[in-house]
């Protein structure tokens, strides 16, 4: 169901920045109209622009076009639920201190290998979103964090038996493959023609050949403004197969251009190795922290439900 995804991408909407930086192309030049109020506070069709583009990069969200109406009346829904939030957590004198805003930036600068101030820039520049309302995001989200843990933290229990049934049904018991990737991202501009899909394109093939001649993706992630994002291991089996049978092919070092409904990518092989299934004892760290985040999701929900009935909401989509 698309809601509970929406809902998802929302609770963690901070953290999947981390793991794929910036959503490229999202513009702030977005004729604005109003298409929501909720009691006093408005939600605009730039909000909503924003997060669609965030949430088209979405593992388990599905590649929706930017005019999916269906989809984007359920996001709106879900920004509603997250407005109301909002007051909620400023009603109850919730705050986020500075410090912690900058330690997350941080963080994600680091993990987004946005180290130094000219790139970090240049991708906030590239994104269409000031350092100041990145911020705002961010602080956003740690308040959001705060509330769903005021409110239904303490009555979530993850018992050893759930863990267990978790990992005997999701998690594979056989070894396979593994492959350390690094994606550079070329993304297309928002409602790209024809031609400057092309000019990506060719970009794309002016780069490789850069590489080819021993230029670095780091240096190449410098040069052209890009994102460079360390992907870790990977299991084949998990992948697209038509992805897998072309990585089989490259040598560790080696890179290879993709092209997806996005834009283009160009794809390192940074190593190869074999996998081996991981033990539960390995494993429920992990598991615990994912089903506690879920049912904490589930119950917040609820809890949101319960705000909406005593709230003015007038949608305008």
């Amino acid at each position: 169901m698309v809601r509970k995804s929406v809902l998802g991408f929302l609770a963690v909407i901070c953290g999947w920045l981390v793991l794929i930086g910036l959503p490229p192309g999202v513009s702030a030049a977005v004729v604005d109209k109003i298409v929501a109020i909720v009691n006093d506070e408005i939600i605009t069709l730039s909000d909503l622009e924003v997060m669609m583009k965030s949430a088209q990069e979405q593992p388990g969200l599905g590649r929706h076009r930017l005019d999916d109406q269906t989809f984007k009346r359920e996001l709106l829904e879900a920004l509603v639920d997250r407005k109301l939030a909002k007051e909620e957590a400023k009603r109850r004198g919730l705050t986020i201190p500075d410090k912690e805003v900058d330690q997350a930036l941080a963080n994600f600068r680091q993990r987004n290998q946005l180290t130094d101030d000219a790139s970090f820039a240049q991708a906030l520049a590239k994104s269409g979103i000031s350092l100041q309302e990145f911020k705002q995001q961010i602080a956003d989200q740690l308040l959001m964090d705060r509330l769903i843990q005021m409110v239904v933290g303490s009555k979530v229990t993850v018992t050893d038996a759930d863990m267990r049934r978790f990992y005997d049904s999701q998690y594979p018991k056989q070894s396979g493959e593994l492959v350390h990737l690094r994606l550079l991202n070329l993304p297309y501009p928002p409602g790209a023609t024809a031609s400057q899909k092309e000019e990506v394109k060719v970009k794309a093939e002016i780069i490789l050949t850069e590489h080819r001649q021993g230029v670095t993706l780091e240096a190449l992630k410098q040069k052209h403004s890009l994102t460079l994002t360390d992907l870790g291991f990977i299991s084949l089996a998990d992948m697209d197969p038509a992805i897998g049978r072309l990585l089989e092919r490259l040598r560790p070092g080696e890179v290879a251009p993709i092209q997806t409904p996005q834009g283009f990518q160009l794809i390192q092989l940074v190593a190869k190795k074999t996998g081996r299934p991981r033990s539960y004892e390995e494993v429920a760290p992990e598991i615990r922290q994912l089903l506690t985040r879920q049912e904490m999701e589930r119950r917040f929900s609820e809890w949101v439900k319960g705000l909406r009935e005593k709230a003015h909401i007038k949608i305008m989509l």
